[in-house]
């Protein structure tokens, strides 16, 4: 699949007919290269062989398939080679300290595969051999620590399902609509079932001062990444976890430990954990001063934004899973909160002047991945898809020009503005805004 193109910002006319008409005029080139071109060259090469189809027996009824333990770890389908992880090259200076995008257009419930989770990464991949890793608990502490993996392991376990968005999710769009396609715009998230241990229970081992009031986890990539964590979160759903969904976590994802943080940005969630330093400030360190602050309008820094908030998209249809013609049509989505459980979340047809309710379905968990669906007859006229997500605590997901009259054009970090589709009559869709 090619690669996505920037768009050029939008601007001039503000009405919503002449912004969508310069919208999609200027992204022409980007659905083709994103969305329906490459998905027409899938559904080109997925064309079925009629000797195959009924009443004819088809050709894999007609012969015995690998035996067991061909596949000694398993594998999809080689049809569904195209359900990969995707970077945007022209993004960073280097795939070192890059991401990729998790196909989201492509995934159905809440879980998100291992090999399918998005990687960011600050000094390219750790591969650390488990037996010479060791985790330091140290500073404000009355009996410093020093872990081995087993040693871990042989403290009581929790599970905890939770979503893991990078504060920069959505970035690209916060100045108007650049990329085509969910995997690229709101691809930076995954949610997984983690194992490991209460970093609450760490840290009494260690036995905290009466000063401790932050936390300083360093990863042991190149990077040698950092950021300073209060103490309220470390004793609150903080987990040193060493699995996830069911196996060992991936070196992407930060083999042999890393850092979970509930409901908070990715960036905090310090993979390949090898020490935790305990004191009484916060260390300002160049992942929490020159990055993940955002110029407000006013000149001041906002930082030490933690919490993600409310958001949601529609995943299908979008411009990498267009309708395949008029008739039943079943609108999917995710929506999430840092600060709590999805409430509910509202779909729209006509780019928010009418809200309909949509359905959530399968588990409803504090700071996880909602599914939600809503089935309507497409009559084959344009439409403009949006979603709209609200919390348990009563917030409610905001519009991209009410998100930006507060902080700014300045950012790129926490963009939960409400996303707009433009279904056109061929079942083909652009990322476009609304005035």
């Amino acid at each position: 699949m090619s690669e996505p193109k920037p768009r050029p910002d939008p601007s001039g006319p503000t009405s919503r007919r002449s912004f969508l008409r310069t919208g999609l005029a200027l992204g022409g080139a980007v659905g083709a290269g994103v969305g329906t071109g490459a998905f027409a060259g899938r559904a080109a090469a997925a064309a079925p062989e009629a000797k195959n189809l009924p009443p004819n027996v088809p050709e894999w009824s007609q012969s015995l398939g690998d035996g067991v333990v061909s596949r000694p770890y398993g594998r999809p389908s080689k049809f569904e080679a195209d359900v990969i992880r995707r970077d945007v090259e022209w993004l960073t200076a280097s795939r070192q300290s890059s991401v990729s995008f998790t196909p989201l257009h492509q995934l159905e419930g809440i879980i998100t595969p291992n090999g399918l989770g998005f990687e960011r990464h600050h000094g390219g991949i750790a591969e650390i051999d488990p037996a010479e890793h060791r985790l330091m608990i140290h500073g404000l502490v009355e009996k410093p620590l020093m872990l081995t993996l087993e040693d871990i392991k042989r403290f009581p376990r929790v599970n905890r399902i939770a979503f893991l968005e990078c504060a920069a999710n959505s970035g690209m769009e916060w100045k108007g609509a650049q990329l085509n396609g969910c995997q690229f715009t709101h691809g930076m998230i995954h949610c997984v079932m983690y194992t490991g241990v209460s970093l609450k229970r760490l840290l009494e081992e260690a036995g905290l001062k009466t000063s401790a009031k932050w936390l300083l986890p360093e990863g042991a990539d190149a990077a040698a990444m950092t950021r300073s964590v209060p103490i309220e979160k470390a004793l609150d759903d903080a987990i040193v976890a060493y699995a996830m969904n069911g196996e060992a976590l991936y070196p992407e994802h930060g083999y042999p430990l890393r850092l979970v943080l509930p409901g908070w940005q990715g960036n905090m969630w310090v993979k390949w954990l090898r020490r935790i330093k305990v004191g009484d400030e916060p260390w300002h360190t160049r992942e929490e001063t020159s990055k993940y602050t955002a110029l407000m309008p006013d000149g001041q820094a906002r930082r030490f934004t933690w919490a993600m908030d409310a958001k949601s998209v529609i995943t299908n249809p979008s411009p990498q899973a267009p309708i395949h013609g008029k008739g039943f049509t079943v609108l999917s989505g995710l929506a999430w909160s840092g600060r709590g459980a999805i409430k509910g979340v509202d779909v729209s047809l006509d780019g928010g002047r009418n809200w309909r309710a949509a359905r959530l379905d399968g588990p409803v968990l504090d700071k996880a991945l909602t599914r939600f669906y809503y089935e309507f007859d497409w009559n084959g006229e344009p439409l403009l898809l949006q979603s709209r997500a609200r919390d348990e605590t009563g917030y409610v997901q905001p519009t991209k020009a009410a998100l930006r009259q507060h902080r700014g054009l300045n950012s790129i970090y926490h963009n939960n503005g409400i996303q707009t589709w433009h279904v056109l009559p061929s079942g083909e869709i652009e990322n476009v805004e609304v005035a």
